[in-house]
């Protein structure tokens, strides 16, 4: 059974439950409705979002104080916000906070992880260091003279921009990058979810960290690779960097099949489905131009192995940008890969509405790049000179590739081992880059 018949179930088995007088049975039920979180309208839609409170609700009505107490409590302890407890029991600000007074309930408001986060970067920006100091220092590293691109008007260090809304899950950016990049699996017994990124490469070895604080400090370890990368590499270091989570922080499926993916997407307006499609594209997508018959053609990909899973994301995907936006998109194969792509004026629409929340420094660079030529605030020698700048070499030794731990280390000396060393493997609790690198 899929979780949206899952969540459908759930919900008659509580009516029946309510029919039947027996307020245990419902609060059990309500449990397993809000950690599969059926209650997020975002998930499985607007009418299950509301048949759940409605479940709430009708329970609500039928409760004395001790079992009202008893599910708000709950409810706190399963994560849901104040406002969605507002709505489903139908009373304003002021009669919910009561109950959560006369329940002894403590909810007090903490200080947002994104204003502490705030307050300890401004004590650091006093002391000389910034993001965009870390993020210049970053592109300087791999060959990229950020001063020629902030002449011409344009900000490499525009990736940066937005990245604290990242701190909440819930952004379907999260959910676009766990169809690429992003390894989530559950361990402990499940009791604890893990979010890990890999990577060999020198920018990501920033930027995998970068993204993962948005959530919480990161852990790295450090692995051999058994195939290296390319040929004139005799060994290839991963970075695994990793954070672990309650179980329930992690807000969407685990696993989609194509129905339930359709719907979660159908569900997001368009500003969030362009996070979505923004996460993809940042995770295993490709920003790039290629030049025939002397004219440039700009080019968006989301790729994919030719026969898995994540193969028919991109027909779901192709179908649902082509729907939502207008904008037409061809699945190309080759090889063991597929990819969904995007050519010239198409790929320009779809960069116009997914550019502010791409967030891999190379990849916004090139968008940036490209909707800059063909806006003519940039002449075409300007464009080709510095999109130079922003390629890899391809057979032979480039300082973007293959020199994650060197970019790490540069990054973040501050960094500490922790747990036993063995030669294969180095477990090290990672700060966010700082004024190191």
């Amino acid at each position: 059974m899929n979780r949206l018949g899952l969540c459908q179930k759930l919900i008659e088995e509580a009516r029946r439950c309510l029919e039947n007088g027996d307020r245990e049975c419902v609060m059990k039920l309500i449990e397993e409705l809000i950690r599969n979180q059926c209650h997020d309208g975002r998930m499985f839609g607007r009418e299950v979002a509301d048949k759940v409170k409605d479940v709430v609700h009708e329970l609500w009505l039928v409760s004395d104080n001790e079992c009202r107490c008893r599910l708000l409590k709950m409810l706190k302890e399963l994560g849901v916000s104040k406002m969605w407890i507002k709505h489903a029991l139908h009373i304003n600000d002021k009669a919910r906070d009561m109950w959560i007074a006369m329940c002894k309930i403590d909810w007090k408001r903490k200080i947002m992880r994104n204003n502490v986060i705030r307050q300890l970067e401004d004590l650091l920006r006093r002391m000389g260091w910034s993001e965009v100091r870390m993020c210049e220092s970053l592109l300087y590293y791999i060959g990229i003279d950020v001063e020629a691109f902030k002449v011409r008007g344009i900000e490499p260090c525009a990736w940066l921009n937005g990245l604290e809304l990242l701190s909440n899950l819930k952004n379907p950016y999260w959910l676009g990058l766990k169809t690429s990049d992003l390894v989530i699996w559950r361990k402990d017994n499940k009791r604890v979810v893990r979010l890990e990124l890999k990577t060999t490469n020198t920018i990501d070895a920033v930027f995998f960290a970068k993204l993962l604080s948005t959530i919480k400090a990161p852990s790295l370890a450090i692995e051999w690779r058994k195939a290296p990368a390319a040929k004139y590499v005799s060994k290839s270091i991963n970075l695994v960097y990793y954070i672990d989570l309650n179980a329930n922080a992690w807000p969407w499926p685990l696993e989609l099949d194509g129905t339930e993916l359709e719907r979660v997407l159908n569900s997001l307006n368009d500003e969030e489905l362009a996070e979505y499609i923004a996460g993809a594209v940042d995770g295993d997508g490709s920003i790039y131009r290629v030049i025939k018959d002397n004219k440039v053609y700009a080019f968006v990909e989301i790729t994919a192995c030719r026969n898995c899973q994540n193969r028919a994301i991109l027909e779901i995907l192709k179908e649902i940008i082509a729907k939502r936006f207008g904008v037409i998109g061809n699945i190309k194969l080759s090889g063991k890969s597929s990819a969904l792509e995007f050519v010239s004026e198409k790929a320009v629409r779809l960069l116009r509405l997914i550019r502010p929340f791409v967030h891999h420094p190379l990849r916004r660079l090139r968008a940036e790049l490209i909707l800059a030529l063909y806006d003519g605030r940039i002449s075409r020698e300007a464009f080709e000179e510095l999109y130079k700048m922003t390629e890899y070499e391809l057979g032979g030794p480039d300082i973007k590739h293959n020199n994650a731990l060197a970019a790490a280390a540069r990054a973040a000396p501050q960094t500490h081992t922790h747990g036993e060393q063995t030669t294969h493997k180095k477990e090290l609790n990672v700060l966010v880059p700082g004024p190191g690198f």
